[in-house]
């Protein structure tokens, strides 16, 4: 599958993935602070916590969801204490000096803080120390306790059940940032999502669509051994809690940034506004700037013997699709359909035309550009099958055997079974995302090296016998074939 763009091919540091390493000194000090210290920060933590919670609680009652009630002595002082509260509750948690640099501008003036990048629940410590609201999932809410202390800062509540979710939550938050300061300020993660901090991913334009002025919001957590960074591959919650309440000092710097006015382009290009202010933050950061986004996670997350090596051509493959039809319509009944009418195709090469045909969709500029991914020759045809096996890998890119099986349905023989080796190659290169797929070595160790076809069955064999066989017997653009390593000694040892 060819690639539009000139951007990298890899990520130099996946941003969901997160690697714990200890030295000596580092582990004999968890250890001893184990026994010690930790029982202690805990049980100080969670009385805390509970302290403040019959505050929150009676703040909340009776409480319009739609509607903010005028100010009051008692709601202030209620406010303060959970203040006071919840820092006490962040030094015994570690958490003794939080550097604050910069000034936080009014809510009259800048109804939003966008904060990033989102590495941890952690990140509360802002929400605590300002009262800000923010924007969470509903499951949130239930909690036991912390979901009480979340409803009172009046959070913007994320309906996942609900398809229209995204623009009802859009909705809402700007009507609240056009309140005129009437609401509290709103504290946005543009990223979406937690990452390593690794770099700055990309931003989702909700904060950036009332098109209004947002203050820049970053976070340092300059600690020698990152005990915070909660990611889609690394510890668990639980895990990283213990070893923060196992660090002497646990230090983080929140910076406000300048307050960025949009331009008349960006008032109504929220995209073009969200990227502008990710790059002024990552300057600030002294970060790099990582083109994925949270919709790209389970695809820069792929597992598995046939995992994807290089996922920069179906990241965008990805995006575009998503364009022509939305991630509800993907399900495995759409693409087994799919793949029985691209079977009945065969090898038949179609034009743009066919192809819109074929997806019952009109020929626009998005479906032009997927075709053209799969242009091999240059010939404006393409062959549907490479569609379908592209559009299963990014539909579910940890379930390799699945999209493996569907794509010998479409390749196979019906009287044999079995596959030809340069369609086996051509489905490689789109599972793995390389080029050039060389299967010399593989054959070798099957039948030898002429042999011409194989089943699916007799792949799946051998891949559950050679885990690592994509590093070990195949070949590819810019992944040089690691050799086998002997399991004997040599004859002249």
């Amino acid at each position: 599958m060819k690639s539009s763009n000139s951007r990298p091919s890899r990520v130099a540091t996946n941003p969901f993935v997160h690697e714990l390493k200890f030295t000596i000194p580092q582990a004999i000090q968890i250890g001893l602070m184990s026994v010690t210290v930790f029982p202690v920060r805990l049980l100080l933590v969670a009385s805390l916590m509970l302290l403040a919670w019959p505050f929150a609680f009676v703040a909340s009652l009776g409480r319009s969801d739609f509607v903010v009630e005028p100010p009051s002595w008692w709601m202030s002082a209620i406010d303060l204490c959970l203040r006071v509260i919840m820092r006490a509750m962040w030094f015994c948690g570690g958490f003794h000096w939080i550097k604050v640099k910069g000034q936080r501008a009014a809510p009259t003036e800048v109804p939003i803080l966008a904060v990033a990048p989102h590495s941890s629940y952690f990140d509360a410590i802002p929400v605590t120390l300002t009262m800000c609201s923010i924007v969470g999932k509903l499951e949130s809410r239930s909690i036991p306790v912390w979901g009480t202390l979340i409803s009172y800062v009046r959070p913007v509540f994320v309906f996942r059940s609900d398809q229209d979710s995204r623009r009802k939550t859009v909705e809402e938050i700007k009507r609240r940032a056009l309140s005129g300061g009437a609401w509290p300020q709103i504290m946005i993660f543009p990223e979406g999502t937690c990452t390593n901090r690794s770099g700055l991913i990309l931003f989702k334009p909700g904060a950036f669509i009332p098109g209004l002025p947002v203050q820049p919001v970053v976070l340092r957590y300059p600690n020698a051994l990152d005990t915070i960074s909660w990611t889609w591959q690394g510890p668990g919650a639980f895990k990283l809690l213990w070893l923060t309440l196992c660090q002497p000092h646990n230090p983080l710097e929140i910076e406000y940034l300048p307050v960025y006015t949009p331009s008349n382009a960006e008032r109504g290009d929220p995209a073009l506004f969200a990227n502008n202010v990710r790059k002024l933050m990552a300057r600030a950061l002294q970060l790099p700037l990582t083109d994925l986004s949270f919709d790209d996670r389970e695809i820069s997350l792929s597992r598995g013997p046939l995992r994807i090596h290089d996922y920069s051509g179906l990241l965008e493959f990805n995006r575009l699709a998503c364009r022509l039809r939305p991630r509800a319509g993907r399900t495995d009944k759409v693409l087994e359909e799919q793949a029985r009418r691209a079977r009945k195709l065969q090898a038949d090469a179609l034009s743009a035309e066919d192809f819109a045909q074929f997806l019952d969709l009109p020929l626009t500029d998005t479906l032009a550009r997927v075709h053209s991914l799969f242009d091999q020759r240059g010939d404006g045809l393409i062959d549907a099958r490479l569609y379908v096996i592209a559009l299963s890998t990014a539909h579910r890119p940890s379930q390799s055997l699945e999209t493996l099986k569907l794509a010998f349905e479409m390749y196979e023989n019906e009287e044999t079974g079995d596959v030809l080796r340069r369609d086996l190659a051509a489905i490689l290169e789109i599972m793995l995302g390389v080029k050039n797929v060389e299967l010399s070595s593989l054959f070798s160790s099957l039948k030898g090296p002429h042999r011409a076809t194989i089943t699916y069955d007799e792949l799946c064999h051998f891949i559950e016998h050679h885990p690592s066989f994509v590093e070990d017997y195949l070949n590819f653009e810019n992944h040089p074939r690691h050799r086998p390593k002997s399991n004997g000694r040599h004859k002249d040892d």
